[in-house]
């Protein structure tokens, strides 16, 4: 199983970037999808989760202005950033607990897409 993340970028607080990340291999179900995000010298963080019953969950800081949605047919998860600040920047990671015809759920990790907001 792979995850390819994609979207970062550079933007100026108050605008909007939308990351998108797709698992691909022998996948039997993807039970939870989730971005976390680094920034410089912090801890990774999660950042919004979704299961495939398409529940929620989001830290504080970025409530009401990320929204994470999945499409389950593509195995993609989306992140809609929206009202982005200077302290959104970090390195991105997309992650989904994954199950194979094979193999009980295991975790999986995608590369880091950088999100950089200019103040």
């Amino acid at each position: 199983v792979q995850l390819q993340a994609s979207g970062g970028g550079l933007v100026q607080a108050g605008g909007s970037l939308r990351l998108s990340c797709e698992a691909s291999g022998n996948i039997f179900i993807i039970n939870v999808m989730v971005w976390y995000r680094q920034a410089p010298g912090k801890q990774r963080e999660l950042v919004a989760s979704i299961t495939n019953g398409g529940n929620t969950v989001y830290t504080d800081s970025v409530k009401g202005r990320f929204t994470i949605s999945r499409d389950n047919a593509k195995n993609t998860v989306y992140l809609q950033m929206n009202s982005l600040k200077y302290e959104d920047t970090a390195v991105y990671y997309c992650n989904a607990v994954v199950t194979t015809p094979t193999t009980g759920p295991r975790n999986y990790w995608g590369q880091g897409t950088q999100v950089t907001v200019s103040s």
